[in-house]
């Protein structure tokens, strides 16, 4: 597998288009979203784009984390992108205090089957806050 760097983005407004770019060609039936509080990264392979996540503080539960939304282009799937990108989010959320992960996937099984691989399990949520045929995940990053 070719070195992939992924790093947190400090400056937002720097990678701004590059982030519309990497959102449309990843997720090209949704819409580019770009949160306030949102935290984002960039994986780069000699200074080329290969993968991006976001995660927020969740919109229901104060010691939760949302993995809001990730992408690896096409010609980068398979080498365990997403499963980093989970990875690096977990230790952030970690960090900066929070106690839950929560996600949500549709129609897609990649994305799945990784949040499976990374210890996420399905719930059913009082306040579902996707769609009729989405799954929804969670997992606990600390008891304390």
């Amino acid at each position: 597998m070719d070195m992939i760097t992924i790093r947190q983005i400090r400056d937002f407004t720097k990678v701004r288009q590059e982030l519309l770019v990497l959102q449309k060609a990843c997720l090209p039936h949704d819409e580019p979203v770009f949160p306030e509080n949102g935290v984002w990264w960039i994986g780069k392979h000699n200074n080329q784009n290969t993968c991006f996540a976001l995660i927020q503080p969740s919109s229901q539960w104060e010691d939760t984390a949302y993995l809001a939304r990730a992408g690896v282009l096409e010609a980068w799937r398979g080498q365990g992108l997403q499963r980093r990108l989970i990875r690096v989010r977990e230790a952030w959320a970690k960090k900066a205090g929070y106690r839950w992960m929560i996600s949500d996937t549709t129609d897609n099984v990649p994305s799945s089957n990784n949040l499976m691989r990374c210890g996420y399990k399905l719930i059913e949520p009082s306040a579902p806050w996707a769609n009729d045929i989405s799954l929804y995940w969670t997992k606990r990053l600390r008891e304390d």
